[in-house]
């Protein structure tokens, strides 16, 4: 146990290390960006005095090691910054668009989970059969098609020209939470589509790895039924691998979730970023890049943690 908690320990002293640099990186990218906030938000029309005197009350005129500094002490605080456009903390405007993204990755992750583990599954137990050439042929398709563009196709079919589901948007304000979920079928099933294939290549190939090992000659010598010994002695092996591959799609669909809800125009944190990368914002660039890049850190260490769960090896 006590090598287990000292495990633990330093996976979270690394966790606070990336992030640390995470956030250097990330204020230096976002000052080297060519543009000024201050010049967008007074127009074509300012004089360069107006300019100035807007840039010296927002504090881009300090040196970049004080605005670093200032930039450092607000995070140890839990202080994202202020919004420059949005007339709110990074914090609350996070808050504000985080459900769309939410569920848009929750239901991506379900949808991806639901089609390649059992298709992995059954394409590494008839390996070499015309079902399992048909399944690696589609998982080489499926990871090379774009999201936003089959994106675009659901929505040609389903909602041009079948009108099942909405092309766009999330909902009025007092619209319920299945009226929502009508919104998101449509870009969950593009994500959840396109990151199957990853999910199932690895299932597939990590199911070739153990069901020729001897622990699974030795379950169907015994008598074992062929369900029993792809789920219970096979599967559960094959864990480590699939686990691993799940954590960072999901850790890919938050931060590939971008480009996808501009398509489908959801009001979540992927295009509060386009809105804030257009109008140079840059507290809510940087808050936003580190917000997902600790989801992707913290994804990464629950991942760590099910190995223990997982492989008592992992526990030895």
């Amino acid at each position: 146990m006590n090598r287990i908690v000292r495990a633990m320990l330093g996976r979270l002293a690394g966790m606070a290390l990336v992030l640390v640099i995470v956030a250097t990186v990330v204020f230096v990218i976002v000052r080297v960006t060519p543009g000024d906030p201050a010049a967008v938000m007074l127009g074509s029309d300012a004089t360069p005095q107006d300019i100035a005197d807007l840039r010296s009350r927002m504090g881009l005129d300090a040196p970049l090691i004080v605005q670093y500094g200032q930039f450092m002490l607000g995070l140890l605080r839990g202080d994202l910054g202020q919004s420059i456009f949005l007339g709110q903390s990074v914090g609350q405007a996070l808050l504000a668009r985080a459900e769309p993204t939410f569920f848009l990755t929750l239901f991506s992750i379900l949808i991806a989970c639901a089609i390649a583990l059992p298709v992995g599954v059954l394409s590494a137990v008839k390996r070499g059969t015309v079902f399992d050439q048909i399944v690696v042929t589609l998982t080489m398709i499926a990871s090379s098609v774009p999201s936003f563009w089959l994106g675009l196709m659901l929505i040609q079919v389903f909602a041009v020209s079948m009108g099942l589901f909405p092309a766009s948007g999330y909902g009025g304000p007092d619209s319920g939470f299945f009226e929502r979920l009508q919104h998101l079928v449509l870009p969950a099933v593009a994500l959840g589509v396109v990151n199957s294939a990853l999910i199932t290549r690895f299932t597939r190939a990590a199911m070739l790895d153990v069901l020729g090992d001897d622990y699974v000659r030795t379950a169907r010598a015994k008598g074992a039924t062929e369900r029993r010994v792809v789920l219970k002695h096979a599967l559960r092996n094959a864990l480590v691998p699939i686990i691993t591959v799940i954590g960072l799609s999901v850790a890919m669909l938050v931060a590939g979730a971008v480009v996808t809800e501009t398509v489908f125009g959801l009001p979540g944190i992927g295009n509060l970023v386009v809105s804030a990368v257009l109008r140079r914002d840059y507290p809510v660039i940087q808050g936003t890049l580190l917000v997902v890049a600790a989801i992707y850190v913290l994804i990464n260490f629950v991942v760590d943690m099910l190995y223990i769960l997982v492989d008592p090896r992992v526990r030895l």
